[in-house]
């Protein structure tokens, strides 16, 4: 059975996900002459940035998260289903949600995207990825329970394997893991155990490029390197992983032996191609038109992590989270345009640049022309991200949780939690 809308003269527009691009849609919406519909299978929109912080101890899972009908609850034309889209009827035009079909005049397509493993889905067990919450308090709890298990193990070998924290991947996500978990290992734990001195954990982390952070300035992908090498950090460039499983990880010529290995290397969109249809790149993203709409179905949009929209200088747009705030509220201007009888410009993307954190007063920013590194960048990332989080709670509790860890050296979210994931082995050990 097909559900209506709440108000039958209005064209119903239909959004699937509550990310930054189908928030900032939705948002858009508000007050305007149609019945929205916000789809996600979570019932809280997160801040993807900082799910790091979380996975190494530094804040607390609501600090970054706030519940999506909260978000929304003085926008009346705007309703909220919890569920997971299985798929779009295009024919009846339909999205199909765990037994219900919800009607669309209009639909946004803004589900994000996963891990990518290459080819190698199966590694997904032995070096989880970082996209959710549940994903961040499972890499806690594998990170935490790495040094708890060293200060009870009496074989050497094994104790270093568990002391080696091995990151795949250099872009942001890599970096930012990489200097976190240096400085929860050489800061935050350093006085806590008695039979294991936690700075000498081994925290490598793995790129395939020749640099880091391959979208910035090369001088700043230099500068990330070394304040990485700085903290204790061995980065490894140009080493593409050949395996991994439960003892470790291989890269030409070496073998890492490790019991916690993180995911940073890359994305694949998730299938809303194949629901609509569409065609996709390599990474699975729906070839976007200059509006972002499908070709073909002028109805049909598609923005951030999904879409591969083009940007200035004829190159693909970054999966980032300015990206998708911007292309959503870019449809929904549009969509209000249309209804008004008025035309918009294509979509045109306006850079304020980029930012990435190694750690405690390290960072590196490239706004324009500006290059910045060190203290001042830093700053700029904290502030930023503090603006950009949603509600006036949690930007208050961040900004005094990250004050307190400034001021203290110290974590206050180091809480081993929950059951075993069912996705990887819990601490796994190699057969013997």
């Amino acid at each position: 059975m097909s559900e209506t809308s709440q108000s039958p003269g209005n064209p119903r527009v239909v959004v699937i996900g509550a990310g930054f691009g189908g928030l900032s849609a939705a948002k858009g919406l508000a007050g305007a002459p149609f019945d929205v519909t916000l789809i996600d299978r979570h019932n809280y929109h997160l801040f993807q940035p900082l799910l790091y912080q979380v996975a190494t101890a530094g804040l607390s899972p609501a600090e970054i998260a706030s519940p999506i009908r909260s978000i929304l609850r003085d926008m009346p034309n705007v309703s909220v289903v919890l569920a997971a889209v299985e798929g779009v009827d295009l024919q009846a035009r339909e999205v199909l949600a765990e037994g219900r079909r919800i009607a669309f005049d209009r639909l946004i397509v803004a589900t994000g995207a996963q891990h990518a493993y290459f080819g190698h889905d199966d590694w997904a067990r032995f070096a989880p990825g970082l996209k959710t919450i549940d994903d961040a308090t499972y890499l806690r709890r594998r990170i935490l329970l790495a040094f708890e298990k060293a200060e009870g193990e009496a074989d050497p070998a094994e104790r270093r394997a568990l002391l080696n924290f091995v990151i795949v991947g250099g872009g942001p996500t890599g970096v930012e893991m990489a200097g976190a978990i240096a400085e929860l290992a050489k800061r935050a734990l350093a006085l806590d155990f008695r039979s294991i001195d936690p700075r000498q954990a081994r925290i490598i982390l793995v790129e395939a490029a020749s640099r880091l952070l391959t979208p910035f300035d090369p001088r700043l992908s230099e500068a990330a390197r070394r304040a990485l090498e700085q903290l204790g950090v061995e980065v490894r460039l140009g080493a593409a992983v050949t395996d991994c499983d439960e003892g470790g990880v291989t890269l030409p010529g070496e073998r890492i032996a490790s019991r916690t290995l993180i995911w940073a290397a890359g994305v694949i969109a998730s299938p809303a191609g194949h629901w609509l249809g569409a065609q996709t790149d390599r990474a699975g993203r729906v070839l976007a038109a200059a509006d972002l709409s499908v070709p073909g179905r002028p109805d049909i949009f598609v923005i951030g992590d999904v879409a591969c929209a083009i940007g200035a200088g004829g190159k693909p747009l970054q999966g980032v989270a300015p990206v998708a705030k911007q292309q959503g509220q870019y449809v929904a201007e549009l969509l209000k345009a249309r209804a008004a009888g008025k035309t918009l410009p294509p979509f045109r993307y306006r850079d304020f640049g980029a930012l990435a954190t190694i750690g405690r007063s390290r960072a590196v920013a490239e706004i324009g022309g500006l290059k910045l590194k060190g203290l001042v960048a830093w700053l700029l990332w904290s502030c930023a991200h503090i603006f950009y989080l949603i509600g006036f709670r949690n930007r208050l509790v961040v900004a005094l949780s990250w004050m307190w860890s400034y001021a203290t050296f110290q974590r206050g979210a180091r809480l081993i939690t929950g059951l075993p994931g069912s996705n990887a082995p819990d601490m796994p050990r190699p057969p013997e």
